[in-house]
């Protein structure tokens, strides 16, 4: 059981030719960002990779080393171009037949729907030996868990409902709590003092992100740590040092958004 103060992490992996080309956009990311965050769990690392199984799998290798969970997103559709599982299966090393519980799931709504079964679309119901389904609520077509990666739809529709699905499976972490300092300077005022602050507090993640068309330069310091008290400790200190800035700068004080 993970303990409420332990750090989870995770790494993501997005596939498809179509999001590096641009003809798509990736709107995945965010999803699981916002998933990561809710349940404690530190989302450090994506990687958007071709529609290439050695790319694929290399990406799946690292980062399941690395990180607690690794989720993926598209490429387990029905056409050619569709070789997440493929690739998780060699990764894996194990075999990639038609899985009976994912085939009667799918026939069930093919029937439904009056859809001819055929063997592009039984491309869905391959899931590598050993996994577990993650059940689609939307489409039926299941992703799937293997060790500690999930492999789920790239249809961001289907991709949340398969996040809902594993919720309650993963173990979170420690969760961060986060405060806003708007900035009325540009971050060249403030980048000395602010990485000198970011030094005393090392274990407050401190962040510096400028705000454009505001009619002059402004500066948002996002500040995230899970431990609160040390959090409102560095906040004040950023908010001292901004105040200063401000009052050299003949601008009202500063405050926490």
């Amino acid at each position: 059981m993970t303990q409420q103060n332990e750090r989870v992490t995770a790494g993501m992996i997005v596939i498809g030719d179509e999001i590096l080309s641009g003809r798509t956009k990736d709107v995945n990311i965010g999803a699981v960002a916002d998933f990561c965050t809710d349940l404690g769990i530190d989302l450090t690392e994506v990687r958007v990779v071709s529609d290439e199984m050695d790319h694929i799998v290399d990406a799946i290798n690292a980062l399941r080393a690395r990180y607690t969970y690794v989720f993926t997103s598209g490429g387990i559709g029905p056409t050619h171009d569709d070789i997440t599982a493929d690739a998780v299966a060699k990764a894996f090393g194990v075999a990639l037949p038609i899985n009976a519980q994912a085939r009667a799931m799918l026939e069930s709504r093919w029937k439904e729907s009056g859809t001819e079964v055929n063997e592009a679309r039984l491309r869905m119901a391959r899931i590598p030996v050993g996994a577990d389904l993650i059940v689609n609520s939307v489409s039926a077509a299941p992703g799937f868990r293997i060790g500690n990666v999930h492999v789920m739809a790239g249809v961001p529709v289907i991709m949340r409902a398969m996040l809902e699905a594993i919720g309650p499976t993963l173990h979170g972490g420690r969760k961060y709590l986060s405060r806003t300092i708007k900035a009325g300077v540009g971050e060249g005022t403030i980048g000395a003092p602010f990485a000198a602050l970011q030094a005393e507090y090392p274990d407050v993640k401190m962040g510096s992100y400028p705000q454009m068309g505001t009619g002059r330069a402004t500066t948002d310091l996002v500040l995230r740590c899970p431990d609160e008290a040390r959090l409102e400790e560095a906040t004040q200190k950023v908010l001292a040092m901004v105040a200063e800035a401000h009052v050299k700068a003949g601008i009202a004080a500063p405050q926490i958004a």
